[in-house]
């Protein structure tokens, strides 16, 4: 950090960890950039706006186009850095991809303007970084990599220090303590920043802790006192519960210290008043985990995690067995050899001790993807798998050795096979879109090319639907003068993109 600058810095999160945590990641591209312009004037240290589950989101449910939002902030926030959370071989979805996927997917998106990769691997195995590293480097952009924080008897500060290490040498210039379940005690934040701090001075520390069992604040000071460089926070208004310390706060107790952020409070409860209002749109989302959650700390259960599991449940109307699934998920855990329950380890071990439960029977049932963990497909475990379990998995098969990434030949090829008969023609994004979620992307280019209409039939659309409603009118009011027609206006469009060089308009609308 130059000279002059803060000593602590801040990284706000409300354009994706905010609202994946609390509002099922719904927020549209649309909400966030009239805030956009005060946003970029704070002087945060950065704004995670993209990855995590943005991606699939804006394919799935909101029929955006996910490089545009990039594009889109990138441009209304020229000041600030934009980061992006990367699943490291996952990228931003639930398995293992080849390299060539994950480094296309790294030079687009870095074309679209991220400049920072927090990259992560659930089980904390380095080999699962390594690509996705190495392409973000020859991209020239800021590589933070990722300890994912968990407690068990095999995850301690030497074991973590030897994961940063090799993140290091690997090119790191950042390592973030990702604590997705907040597990962190104020005691352990000290020693794990103080020790990381000792041992590698040159690289940032940053902190990430969720406020699910309340201690994330308290976590947040004492690793400021350890050296912590940056914290992650979340505007007020969009903060808390399953999510992480709000952001007010952290400046407010760090003002007038040695630690003071710099940042201007009065203009951060302007930008929290308009999420305040932005939330109320996004009320049907709302998760159930919005306050303080101690139990976390016994089940290490991250709350994101406990939604999905009440979802399971109720949909096999066994909700009144949770203390039960509760109850397993450590059980799994350490049979499959203490994962950190991020995803995608948290949906193996949640689903499989949610079967262990209804079956009546444990491992009676048991998921491909839990199969496909024993066989070593998703890394190398943090401890070994109780052989028990793993002869019920697998049999006399024998878990692989190997980056799991080496057993997978490139996929672009075909992909590009596969679009080119779907669609004929397609961006470089469509084609890594379509790589990454073939099903969820087609579906959405479909609507997508559906509603590229000229404006000529928009309007001609306008006015059919201007008659519709007039003649409904006057078939339900009977006797009564119709009111004259409204000239014919054009629809509610949404705007989530603009022409590019393909001339392709990438828009969702709502009509």
């Amino acid at each position: 950090m130059s000279k002059g600058e803060p000593r602590v810095h801040i990284t706000d999160l409300v354009l994706r960890d905010a609202h994946q945590s609390l509002l099922a990641t719904r927020m549209r591209t649309e909400d966030m950039r009239p805030i956009a312009e005060k946003l970029n004037s704070v002087g945060y240290w950065c704004l995670e706006m993209w990855g995590g589950a943005t991606f699939d989101s804006c394919l799935r449910f909101l029929n955006e186009d996910p490089w545009e939002r990039v594009r889109l902030l990138k441009a209304a926030m020229p000041d600030t850095r934009m980061m992006m959370l990367l699943r490291g071989q996952n990228i931003v979805g639930y398995r293992n991809y080849a390299d060539d996927v994950v480094r296309e997917f790294v030079r687009l998106s870095a074309r679209a303007g991220i400049d920072v990769f927090r990259i992560f691997d659930a089980l904390n195995d380095p080999r699962n970084m390594e690509t996705a590293i190495e392409a973000v480097r020859e991209q020239g952009k800021m590589v933070e990599s990722t300890i994912s924080y968990t407690i068990s008897p095999v995850h301690d500060i030497p074991s973590y220090i030897k994961l940063a290490e090799r993140l290091v040498e690997l090119g790191s210039e950042s390592i973030c303590i990702k604590d997705m379940a907040g597990l962190l005690s104020p005691t352990d934040s000290y020693d794990l920043v103080l020790a990381l701090k000792r041992e590698f001075p040159d690289v940032l520390v940053h902190l990430h802790c969720h406020y699910t069992p309340g201690m994330a604040s308290m976590a947040y000071l004492r690793a400021v006192d350890a050296g912590a460089d940056i914290l992650d926070c979340d505007i007020s208004s969009m903060s808390m519960g399953s999510a992480h310390p709000p952001t007010e706060s952290i400046v407010a107790a760090l003002a007038g210290t040695e630690y003071d952020t710099g940042l201007d409070i009065g203009l951060l409860k302007e930008i929290s008043d308009y999420f305040r209002e932005v939330r109320k749109k996004y009320a049907e989302f709302e998760s159930a985990f919005t306050g303080v959650d101690p139990a976390v700390l016994q089940w290490q259960i991250p709350g994101g995690m406990i939604s999905n599991l009440s979802s399971q449940l109720r949909e096999s109307g066994a909700l009144d067995r949770m203390d039960e699934v509760l109850e397993e998920v450590p059980r799994v855990r350490k049979e499959l050899g203490y994962p950190p329950l991020v995803t995608p380890s948290s949906q193996i071990v949640g689903t499989q001790a949610t079967l262990n439960v209804l079956m009546g029977e444990r491992y009676k049932m048991i998921t491909k993807e839990t199969r496909n963990y024993v066989r070593g497909l998703y890394g190398r475990p943090p401890a070994p798998i109780d052989p028990e379990v793993q002869r019920k998995c697998i049999g006399d098969e024998q878990p692989i050795t190997t980056r799991p990434a080496d057993l997978l030949e490139p996929e672009l090829p075909a992909r590009r096979t596969e679009i080119k008969e779907q669609m004929g023609t397609f961006t470089e994004e469509d084609l890594v879109s379509f790589a990454l979620f073939p099903q969820v992307a087609m579906a959405f280019f479909e609507r997508r090319d559906r509603e590229e209409r000229p404006p000529e039939e928009v309007a001609a659309i306008a006015a059919a639907l201007a008659d519709l409603i007039f003649t409904a009118a006057a078939i339900t009011a009977p006797g009564q003068a119709p009111p004259p027609p409204k000239a014919p206006t054009t629809p509610n469009w949404s705007m989530a993109g603009r022409l590019d060089h393909h001339s392709r308009r990438n828009v969702a609308w709502r009509y």
